[in-house]
């Protein structure tokens, strides 16, 4: 509660309640988001502002099979109470299923180690083309030079591949 109390005081107009699902742990389910009025009895103001935050919840899926998809390509009524839906896939064959096909709003990507593959073009193209966002996980960085590496490198070939977009 107190991160939260600390980003409205800052000015950040909006934040995402994030619920993690990584499918290498046992009987993961998908469970309804957080009720805002269990957290929050009223939302704080924006600083400078006289708006309340805008608290979204968000559903991060970590796949390592394709398998893990298929919760996606579900109507699963639970999946379709969080506002964003992100994927991490661990695979380049996960990495195209979730640019071409999957329903989702942000692509996860792990910029700080050695990508176990490399961004191909086409994938990239489609997932901008269907308005998929991607997501660069870069907080390791912050505290070591080999990820700060990784992290500029695989930063750029993403950039080169988006042409920027």
């Amino acid at each position: 509660y107190s991160c939260y109390v600390l980003a409205f005081s800052v000015g950040y107009s909006a934040v995402a309640l994030n619920h993690v699902i990584d499918f290498k742990e046992k009987k993961q389910e998908i469970v309804k988001p957080v009720s805002l009025s269990e957290l929050f009895p009223s939302l704080p103001i924006v600083q400078g502002t006289s708006k309340r935050i805008k608290v979204l919840t968000r559903l991060t899926l970590v796949v390592s099979d394709p398998s893990h998809c298929n919760l996606l390509r579900s109507t699963s009524a639970n999946i379709r109470l969080f506002d964003i839906i992100a994927v991490f896939p661990k695979t380049e064959k996960l990495f195209h299923i979730a640019c071409t096909t999957l329903d989702v709003d942000l692509v996860c990507i792990n910029v700080t180690e050695k990508l176990p593959f490399y961004f191909r073009r086409p994938p990239v193209n489609m997932a901008i083309d269907r308005g998929i966002c991607f997501e660069l996980l870069y907080v390791p960085a912050i505290k070591d030079s080999t990820m700060r590496r990784y992290t500029v490198s695989n930063a750029l070939s993403l950039m080169q591949i988006c042409k920027g977009k």
